[in-house]
């Protein structure tokens, strides 16, 4: 019976060892986890309180270096920098002129642009139609590649001008009217003189003057930079054959080759009637002067007329 009491002592004595033995272990860790939770909380609050982790300053908080769309964004940023006139013209042979309109009506209007002036014109079977198109400046190439896909290009020309300098020009000579403006309307209602608010208003007329002329160029400047110019030619496309068997008119060659032969004859014609009237007497009459001198002349023996050459004498007969 006590032996049985010692074992069952010494088994809930190392059961009571091992259990304090785990409790301790518990609280170790706990207490050297408790360092690293602090820290990431003081990285919290560092994030909190407005200064960025360290990993954030790297390559991918760079401007520009992100994904697509952002490149694309500072591009256009970029771009729009420069202010840029663009203007051009194209010539196209098409199939079907009124067909090649339709196309490209829908074409620049799905490009947001739109037709700024037309003119059309028609000479029998041939349809001749140049229109001008506004197409805002970003999507210029896309309006070219549109348009000449209607037809057969036959000429082109594009022109590109930099503005900048004068838009800038502009803002500035604009901004230092209204400075000059303002001054003026506060030197008005100091003032108490006739004479001085007279001069006041003239001169605030004349800026006011300036600043309208001045922002109309602005404006229509900026208008042609935001929609560039395309004047775009359409014409049928005429085959050689058809073009050659088409200009041919006999009943007009015959007409030609009767205006020719009746003009022939009227020139000889005119020339026989020269030939009677006028050359004819004039022959005549040198012809009797001439005859009249050479008479005078053998008269009074200046002309002598040559003896007959006497035949040659028959040749003797031989003597027997």
């Amino acid at each position: 019976m006590r032996s049985s009491i010692r074992g069952a002592g010494r088994t809930w004595s190392l059961s009571a060892a091992v259990l304090v033995a785990v409790v301790l272990v518990a609280a170790c860790a706990s207490g050297a986890a408790a360092p690293a939770g602090q820290a990431g909380g003081a990285e919290s609050r560092d994030a909190v309180g407005g200064v960025p982790p360290a990993a954030s300053a790297g390559p991918a908080a760079l401007p520009g270096k992100g994904n697509g769309s952002n490149a694309y964004a500072d591009a256009a940023a970029f771009n729009d920098g420069a202010k840029i006139l663009r203007t051009g013209s194209l010539q196209l042979e098409v199939k079907d002129v009124p067909a090649a309109l339709k196309s490209a009506r829908s074409a620049i209007q799905g490009l947001g642009g739109y037709i700024g002036a037309s003119q059309q014109s028609s000479d029998g079977d041939t349809t001749v139609a140049s229109i001008t198109y506004r197409i805002p400046a970003e999507r210029w190439e896309d309006a070219l590649d549109a348009l000449r896909g209607l037809g057969h290009e036959t000429g082109e020309q594009t022109d590109a001008a930099d503005v900048t300098g004068q838009l800038v020009d502009l803002d500035a000579r604009i901004r230092n009217l209204k400075a000059s403006e303002t001054a003026l309307v506060k030197h008005l209602g100091d003032t108490g003189k006739v004479s001085d608010v007279l001069e006041i208003e003239s001169r605030l007329s004349d800026v006011r003057g300036q600043i309208e002329q001045l922002s109309a160029q602005k404006a229509n400047l900026d208008s042609q930079v935001a929609y560039a110019s395309l004047t775009v030619t359409f014409a049928v496309t005429i085959e050689a054959v058809k073009q050659v068997s088409d200009s041919w008119d006999p009943a007009g060659e015959v007409d030609r080759a009767g205006a020719s032969l009746v003009g022939f004859l009227q020139l000889a014609a005119n020339a026989g009637i020269w030939f009677a009237i006028v050359w004819l007497p004039i022959l005549a009459v040198l012809g009797i002067l001439t005859v009249m001198a050479l008479f005078v002349l053998r008269r009074f023996g200046f002309v002598r007329r040559d003896a007959p050459a006497s035949p040659p004498a028959p040749p003797a007969p031989a003597e027997a």
